[in-house]
């Protein structure tokens, strides 16, 4: 990460926002966010969250 004063900033303004535009174009991103197999098992959140409740329970259920 580089740190710019705003001075610098200021000055180079163009400089940056061209920089920064590169970074916003979605070609880019085209070739990156094609699905594939990892995508295709992915999981939600809830569901994540679901899993892990379940295994939580069953820790301590064979506790017992």
């Amino acid at each position: 990460m580089t740190v710019v004063s705003t001075k610098e900033f200021n000055t180079n303004q163009d400089l940056f926002v061209d920089d920064m535009n590169m970074y916003h174009d979605a070609s880019v991103y085209e070739e990156v966010l094609e699905p594939d197999d990892d995508l295709r098992r992915a999981i939600t959140a809830e569901e994540l969250l679901e899993r892990i409740h379940e295994d939580i329970c069953r820790k301590f259920a064979s506790r017992k």
